[in-house]
């Protein structure tokens, strides 16, 4: 069975059209399909919407989550409660074109883990979404080791078991697939044209930028021994800050100059905010990160 997973948050007017175009992708193939909508807390008629379309449809499923959680959270919601033996996420906006799905399975049917859409001829501000996101791709394949074009795409197919190892927080969404702890080797990209929205408004802004740059510096230490380093994190975290305390006061003292303080201020500061990261990363796996129920 294929489960599509869609985070929608007030998308009333866009459910009808991108579910057509699912059920245009899909049935040909000839396969067993769930379409799994998440209701992110929306606000419009997104509820009422899903629910008549529940109605007249089996193969939908409709999980609504307890309050607005964040796209994380309800990607995470879709993905543990999925039914198939392969996962395909997307966006409720219908920029994604469901038309490349077919595409998307057959190159993970070649062996791959992981297969992710690498959008093309964007639709997006040249200043406030392409080249932030430009950099941000290449961050992360810089520090991951995962060297996907466009992590940002929302249209990706996976094996089940893989979506299933990670609860993943706020924010961690965007380091898909390496935050599921695949290899580079086990990771494909899927060429596909980009849409505009058709209708509503964008959720995203400049400042998913920054939450990126703040994101980054915890993923390295997601992806492996996290309790771990967790523990060395603390330790790290309160040499910075005693040694930020006795080179200040060495400072006014005269003996050291105040750059040595300046300099480890800042490390102390980065440091602390990375730690707090990562136990929240670390808190989300034992408690989870979505409550919903099932329409």
């Amino acid at each position: 069975m294929i489960s599509v997973v869609i985070p929608v948050h007030n998308e009333e007017k866009n459910i009808e059209p991108l579910y057509e175009e699912i059920l245009a992708a899909l049935e040909p193939l000839g396969e067993p399909f769930e379409i799994i909508y998440v209701n992110d807390g929306s606000t419009d008629g997104t509820g009422e919407v899903l629910r008549k379309l529940k109605a007249r449809d089996s193969r939908v499923r409709v999980l609504e989550m307890d309050r607005n959680r964040g796209e994380a959270a309800a990607l995470t919601a879709g993905f543990f409660n999925a039914r198939g033996e392969i996962v395909v996420s997307m966006d409720g906006d219908g920029q994604n074109d469901p038309a490349y799905i077919p595409d998307l399975l057959r190159k993970l049917r070649e062996g791959y883990a992981v297969v992710s859409g690498w959008r093309m001829k964007r639709k997006e501000p040249l200043i406030t979404r392409k080249i932030p996101s430009f950099v941000a791709n290449r961050l992360i394949g810089l520090i991951t080791g995962i060297r996907v074009h466009d992590n940002g795409c929302s249209l990706k197919a996976y094996r089940a078991e893989i979506v299933k190892r990670i609860q993943i927080p706020h924010g961690f969404h965007r380091f898909i697939p390496a935050v599921f702890g695949v290899k580079n080797s086990e990771v494909a990209e899927v060429k596909i044209i980009d849409r505009p929205r058709r209708f509503g408004r964008t959720h995203y802004g400049l400042k998913r930028t920054f939450e990126v740059l703040r994101e980054l510096l915890t993923i390295r230490l997601v992806l492996k021994n996290r309790k771990r380093n967790e523990k060395r994190l603390t330790i790290l975290t309160a040499f910075l800050f005693l040694g930020t305390g006795v080179s200040l006061v060495l400072s006014l003292l005269d003996r050291i100059s105040l750059l040595y303080p300046t300099l480890l201020s800042t490390a102390s500061v980065i440091s602390l905010l990375t730690l707090r990261n990562l136990r929240r990363f670390n808190k989300a796996q034992e408690e989870g990160v979505f409550k919903i129920r099932e329409l």
